[in-house]
């Protein structure tokens, strides 16, 4: 399957509303996916702590984790992640910043094709987990964001 057809094939899929795609031809296969729900990370509870001297407060609940409530950003298919639209260009996003649903947040090329990553939730970028130029799987978390209250 060439360049031409593969995007001939995405704008198809795009107009039919279709989530997700899996063909495999001559021992190539392409997985296309688009709408993936954002995967919230539960982060474990904290362990207790002993008092540090006998006039702590040994009453004290533990201090709630930092990550609590953050949604995990994944990459829908494997490729190389981008965080600017060109080489020099400022990045889409940096951490510490407010984003609305349907910003662009980075961007995975796979064959060729510059595919960019949105937000499926409005909030703040709390932390990215990958480099610029970074290979990345399917899946894989790319960029940790605390919902907006």
């Amino acid at each position: 399957m060439d360049f031409d057809a593969i995007r001939k094939l995405i704008d198809t899929l795009i107009e039919k509303q279709i989530d997700e795609f899996e063909l495999e031809e001559e021992g190539r296969r392409i997985r296309i996916r688009r709408n993936v729900p954002p995967t919230v990370v539960a982060a474990p509870a904290p362990a207790a702590v002993a008092p540090a001297s006998a006039g702590a407060n040994a009453g004290a609940p533990a201090a709630a984790s930092a990550d609590d409530g953050l949604v995990t950003v994944t990459s829908p298919l494997v490729g190389t992640y981008y965080e600017s639209p060109a080489p020099g260009a400022p990045e889409f996003v940096r951490p510490g910043d407010q984003v609305d649903a349907g910003q662009v947040l980075c961007i995975v090329e796979a064959m060729k094709l510059m595919n960019e990553i949105e937000a499926e939730i409005a909030g703040e970028v709390v932390r990215k987990l990958v480099t610029n130029g970074q290979p990345v799987e399917f899946g894989q978390a790319l960029l940790l964001l605390r919902p907006r209250a």
